[in-house]
């Protein structure tokens, strides 16, 4: 068993929506802290019947004097002027792009919002909150600076404004996602979902660290599962700014609060005596339980990793090894792990074929008795006459003919037949005397990097999923809005560097594509170095090739020697709204696949 976390706690067991009372009731209990306290250091424990007859009048009137002067407190800070939302409603539009249409959380002076982009035509999620409000510096720096980290198992800020007396944060919104708290409403996880779910989470809050950000927050409401089993994280760093959250030890506290959600999708029960998101909390007073002493059939090394990341000061799991204390050595432990492989599909035996009920006797019943046996049924007669002979002479005519033919192409083959002469590995072309070229084989990719000129990249982190050999994952474009051919003035193209390993002969490459669409060009350049900035003026050009359709073969001439070869797109289609960006002129590549 391992002691609970008590600076970080307090972070993780927030619910996350207050009511809009909270003010009110803030100020009361800061009116309660004001009060004077009695000093009860020298008070005998005990006291007689009668002692506490003589004391409960003057509780009676501390407590009164407590609540006047809570409710004083209250008048004053509703007197005095306090950061409050402007009046917005639904069809409100921000910057004349961002329409208004549900609110869906108004809480200590901000509200969120369900918006639509009507520039891009898609749906955003919105934070607003007064210019004047105490928290809006830190909301738009934590903004601002979220919106650097291009990391995709992160919920993108898209914008982050201040317009006046308002500023707001623009964040993408999924529509497929759906977040842990509805997933743990009907069950904890299985085995290989939970490791999933802590391994991306784990990687995507050590990359953040990485980068000088921390969440504060994470809640099984701040990660979403999408459809298609990716796990996305929510309101990194501006979450907290909005709720003033801070810690002392952020990589700790996210620690921690990681190490909650794995306990959480493992026993469907939050690891702190409070009942939180949905969730009933452990029995009082016995600390924090392994997971598998919670519940029957949890993954034993996934419950160690649980206890790891949830102990503090110096408690650790039963095998005694190392608490996590940051993300990254959490990342570390949840790889150390052998990998736990997805359930196999439940087999539903088929239902047994039921023979057709056909009538045995449709005319009544079988006779007694044995059944005579049946003489077989008399062969047709000849046929007579002239014609019958006529058939039989053409018949036999045929047959003598096939014979003799048969037999002649028997002679000829034993006659001409000649002895084998071994042939060589490589085949000989007829009438040239030289040796075929031999068959194509497959070029493995040994690394790749994303190539960006310009100095902006589009998903640096997604490269190796083109050469992966699986048709799932996907490097992907960003959506733009000019197309199919790619404005110059803004953007020349988008690409990626491949090393071969060495010099090959390169003869095709085969591009395989998310989106089809009018239309798609690649070009293919044989580069000196995997770089992601050279010129493409320094670069000796192989083949190019265009398409409609989400396959693209592109074939040189002849056979290139070179290592390094840049895949550079300058058109792409058209494509509607998914899961990772808006509609636009965007593209995606599968798999790549070189030949020579």
């Amino acid at each position: 068993m391992a002691e609970r976390s008590t600076s970080a706690v307090d972070v993780a067991r927030e619910s996350g929506e207050e009511p809009q009372t909270a003010q009110a009731e803030q100020a009361t209990a800061d009116a309660k802290a004001g009060a004077p306290e009695r000093d009860t250091e020298h008070e005998d424990t005990e006291h007689s019947e009668e002692a506490k007859g003589e004391a409960e009048p003057a509780r009676k009137a501390e407590a009164e004097s407590v609540q006047k002067a809570g409710t004083e407190s209250v008048r004053k800070a509703e007197a005095e002027p306090a950061a409050a939302p402007p009046e917005l409603h639904s069809g409100h539009k921000l910057a004349r792009r961002y329409r208004l249409e549900e609110c869906l959380t108004r809480l200590d002076g901000f509200s969120s919002w369900r918006a639509v982009d009507e520039k891009l035509r898609r749906a955003v999620g919105v934070h607003l909150l007064p210019s004047d409000h105490p928290r809006a510096r830190e909301v738009l720096a934590a903004a601002r600076s979220t919106a650097l980290l291009t990391d995709p198992r992160f919920v993108q800020v898209l914008d982050a404004v201040e317009d006046n007396d308002l500023v707001y944060v623009v964040h993408e919104w999924l529509p497929d996602a759906t977040e842990l708290t509805t997933l743990l409403a009907t069950g904890p996880l299985e085995a290989h979902e939970a490791y999933e779910m802590v391994r991306h989470v784990s990687q995507a809050m050590a990359a953040a660290h990485r980068a000088g950000l921390s969440h504060l927050r994470l809640n099984p409401g701040s990660v979403l599962r999408t459809s298609s089993g990716q796990y996305r994280i929510r309101g990194l760093a501006v979450n907290a700014a909005l709720r003033g959250v801070t810690s002392e030890d952020p990589a700790r506290t996210d620690t921690e609060a990681i190490g909650a959600l794995l306990y959480a999708s493992l026993t469907q029960r939050w690891p702190y005596e409070d009942d939180a998101y949905g969730l009933s909390g452990l029995p009082k007073g016995v600390g924090v339980l392994p997971p598998d002493q919670v519940r029957a059939g949890v993954h034993r090394g996934l419950s160690e990793l649980a206890v790891r990341a949830l102990a503090n000061e110096g408690a650790t799991a039963s095998r005694q090894e190392p608490p996590c204390t940051t993300p990254a050595e959490l990342a570390a432990a949840v790889d150390e792990l052998p990998r736990i492989r997805p359930p196999e599909p439940t087999y539903t035996t088929p239902p047994e074929y039921q023979a057709p009920a056909f009538p045995q006797n449709p005319y009544g019943r079988p006779p007694a008795g044995p059944t005579p046996p049946q003489a077989p049924p008399a062969p047709p007669p000849p046929l007579q006459g002239r014609t019958g002979r006529a058939l039989k002479w053409g018949v036999s005519g045929l047959l003598i003919v096939a014979l003799g033919l048969g037999s002649w192409q028997l002679a000829d083959t034993f006659l001409d037949k000649s002895p084998e002469k071994p042939q060589s590995e490589s085949t000989i072309e007829k009438g040239s005397g030289k040796k075929a070229a031999p068959a194509p084989k497959q070029l493995p990719v040994k690394d790749a990097v994303e190539y960006y000129p310009d100095g902006t990249p589009q998903h640096t982190d997604q490269v190796p999923l083109t050469y992966d050999g699986k048709s799932d994952t996907y490097w992907r474009t960003k959506s733009y809005e000019d197309g199919p051919d790619m404005n110059p003035a803004f953007k020349k193209g988008v690409g990626i560097t491949y090393d071969l390993g060495a010099e090959k002969n390169l003869s095709t490459a085969t591009i395989d594509m998310l989106y089809p669409g009018d239309h798609t060009t690649v070009t293919l350049y044989a580069a000196d170095s995997l770089s992601s900035s050279a010129p493409l003026s320094g670069m000796k050009k192989i083949a190019d090739n265009t398409t409609s359709g989400s396959k693209l073969t592109i074939k040189a001439d002849k056979p290139v020697k070179a290592r390094y070869v840049v895949m550079w797109i300058t058109a792409m289609p058209y494509a509607a709204k998914d899961g990772y960006s808006g509609a636009g002129y965007k593209q995606a590549i599968t798999d790549v696949t070189f030949m020579g």
